[in-house]
């Protein structure tokens, strides 16, 4: 087995820690991690980090998201989805929505905005996971995060129900996007079905059902370290210059490329294999490394 990034296809009723645990089962023990969690409701694509992809958590759960969902109009629950305890109901104001007017609300959440995290979620406030204060019957503050809603499609519509799909940056959560939906309808709204499509450049095409995982399965679908951080600058290092790389030797930008330096991360790289991600100080054009990967 070789390092790199796995697509699964979460099913729903396990969280995405199992799903990962699974996937080191399957995989005789291998090290494994996630980028971008999924509720347990939720199916689709989790990106699963096998061996050294795990050091590239950070970069990949950057990534925008892609999802495909069912809402439920005039009832709203305590966790915003179907998992939870319905705590009011509005079906005759809910009733009262038209396709025009579900169309015209949810396209004014486009564009950038605030949301405030969900009580039941794995945000941490004062070092406690807000779902765990939640079970314990309390509501804390939460500070509100910037967030940008790049699409929000009404696919269909039969009341009390919609389907839509859903462009989004990172830390966005729908459960919170379709209640606020609800509110700005005055008739409340909860999530009913989640699937991800796409997370940051993977699709839900490339995704492996999680019971078909096995060391043969997992060889043949694995995304290589490079082609993970495929959307950073990327160099290609001298041959001379390798082993200084691997093992973390100061070097200067110019031992590397004659081109400008980048700006942000750049990935360093090597016959198709990733050596490093590393940042250039802009004053001494020195590279810091960030990460770097065991020789393949």
């Amino acid at each position: 087995m070789t390092d790199g990034v796995l697509i699964v296809d979460k099913p729903a009723g396990r969280t995405s820690h199992q799903v990962v645990a699974e996937v080191s089962r399957r995989l005789g023990g291998e090290k494994t991690g996630h980028a971008g969690t999924l509720d347990p409701m939720a199916t689709g694509v989790l990106v699963v980090l096998v061996g050294e992809a795990t050091k590239i958590a950070q970069v990949l759960t950057a990534d925008d998201k892609a999802y495909e969902g069912e809402l439920e109009l005039g009832v709203e629950t305590d966790t915003l989805d179907a998992e939870g305890r319905v705590v009011r109901e509005r079906r005759a104001e809910a009733a009262r929505v038209d396709r025009a007017a579900l169309a015209a609300a949810m396209a004014g959440f486009l564009g950038a905005g605030q949301q405030t995290p969900p009580m039941y979620s794995a945000v941490r406030v004062e070092g406690r996971r807000l779902h765990e204060i939640a079970r314990a019957g309390a509501e804390v503050e939460r500070a509100a995060r910037a967030i940008e809603i790049r699409r929000f499609d009404l696919i269909a519509f039969e009341p009390p129900r919609a389907a839509f799909a859903v462009d989004c940056s990172k830390g966005t959560y729908v459960r919170s996007l379709v209640a606020d939906l609800g509110a700005e309808l005055d008739c409340g709204a909860h999530l009913t079905r989640l699937r991800r499509t796409r997370s940051g450049p993977f699709e839900l095409a490339r995704a492996i059902p999680l019971a078909a995982v096995d060391p043969e399965a997992a060889s043949a679908h694995l995304v290589s370290l490079a082609e993970a951080v495929g959307h950073l600058p990327c160099t290609e290092v001298p041959s001379v210059h390798e082993r200084s790389v691997l093992t973390g030797k100061p070097l200067k930008w110019n031992d590397l490329s004659a081109d400008a330096a980048p700006a942000g991360m750049v990935a360093l790289v090597a016959g198709g294999a990733l050596l490093a991600l590393a940042e250039i100080e802009s004053d001494t054009s020195r590279v810091r490394y960030r990460r770097v990967f065991r020789a393949t």
